[in-house]
């Protein structure tokens, strides 16, 4: 009677640990809803290869709708017209640092680029010269005749740099300010500390100046706690930030835990303090996480006609993952997730940046001879999505 009754009392036991929810693995992503299945409307797509032989192109802007930006890591700004790339460089920086994921990387045009012509890059070099002080500058030049003249403008100096982490990305919101993304430089402990710009994502206003408005006096930093940001972009008619991060690598955590956030004056975003699904009360949680990694190396928002069914959805580059992640946002709430995917028949290799044109297609750069890729003969390139 004894073992019968610690027999059932087993089996019970056993029932009620299958019901019971279990912990989330802190490694665990988050999973939205799939993809909603295809609409009559959906237009089917084909990718095509739109420029060849470039050196890994990190930012793409159109400044017409037949003349083409592009920046390679290198140290070089290359000119696209009508589909043609040509020979000559519209400049070629001697200080850039190119020694490993630095170099030449953010490309913006000024809000009233048709009348001023004013481009910013952002770029790593070695301060006097010396391997061990590694900064980022952004500077202004002027668009003249496919030449980019120095205007000679630093709007920012002296951000923190290295080999890795840089971040980057620079580009101008609704408000007309220009916001960049600052890595932590791999001094992660750095992304706590507001009077560091290490890991933050700063807002300075065209000349370079701070906007009175900032969250912290005398202060370019917007935001704070990111590790690596590379993409950012708003929510079409809204001020709603949107930025994608690499998570950590192993050195400075598990790896994995790639974040989409919305970014929010003054808010901290937790690096290193938690990271992947791991939250603490006064710091803000990624909208959506991915393990293992994607590497995200970019950011944008659809908003074309050309494809209706990725109207106001937000499209990143993956470097490690090798694809163009799509994440579908609620029109009526842009800071949920209802559901991603990564696009189908793309199988080109690392892809670092995703814009969209002026004709509504979607143009994106690959990043095969950054050393971690497999270069084909005629890598890098810009492709094209464009409907079948």
């Amino acid at each position: 009677m004894k073992i019968l009754t610690n027999m059932i009392l087993l089996i019970v036991l056993m029932f009620l640990n299958a019901c019971s929810p279990k912990p989330k693995s802190p490694d665990s992503s988050i999973q939205p809803t799939e993809i909603p299945a295809k609409k009559e409307k959906d237009v089917e797509y084909k990718v095509e290869t739109y420029i060849k032989n470039l050196t890994v192109p990190w930012s793409i802007v159109f400044t017409s709708p037949d003349r083409i930006l592009v920046t390679e890591r290198i140290g070089k700004v290359r000119i696209i017209k009508n589909g043609v790339l040509l020979s000559q460089p519209a400049i070629e920086i001697a200080e850039v640092s190119t020694g490993s994921e630095e170099g030449l990387m953010g490309l913006a045009l000024d809000p009233d680029y048709p009348n001023n012509k004013y481009v910013y890059l952002c770029y790593a070099y070695l301060k006097g010269g010396d391997g061990n002080n590694m900064r980022t500058k952004i500077k202004r030049y002027t668009d003249n005749n496919d030449l980019l003249i120095d205007a000679n403008l630093t709007l920012i100096d002296d951000l923190p740099a290295s080999k890795n982490h840089c971040g980057g990305r620079i580009k101008f919101g609704p408000d007309g300010k220009l916001y960049i993304t600052a890595g932590d430089a791999t001094e992660k402990e750095l992304a706590q500390d507001l009077s560091k710009l290490n890991g933050k994502i700063l807002r300075i206003n065209s000349d370079g100046s701070i906007p009175a408005d900032n969250p912290f006096p005398n202060s370019p930093v917007w935001a704070y706690g990111v590790r690596n940001p590379q993409g950012i972009d708003w929510f079409p008619g809204t001020n709603v930030m949107i930025e994608s991060e690499h998570g950590p690598s192993g050195f400075d955590g598990p790896g994995g835990g790639d974040e989409v956030n919305i970014i929010e004056k003054g808010k901290n975003y937790g690096w290193p303090v938690v990271s992947h699904t791991r939250t603490k009360e006064g710091l803000e949680s990624p909208i959506i996480v991915f393990t293992p990694a994607e590497a995200p190396g970019s950011g944008m928002l659809y908003k074309g006609n050309i494809f209706p069914q990725y109207k106001n959805n937000f499209f990143f580059g993956c470097l490690r993952g090798q694809g163009i992640m799509r994440i579908v946002m609620d029109a009526n709430d842009p800071k949920k997730v209802l559901s991603y995917e990564k696009l189908n028949g793309i199988d080109v290799g690392r892809i670092r940046d995703v814009v969209e044109g002026p004709d509504g297609y979607i143009y994106f750069s690959t990043s095969n001879k950054d050393g971690r890729g497999n270069p084909a003969n005629d890598d890098d390139k810009i492709y094209v999505i464009k409907p079948k």
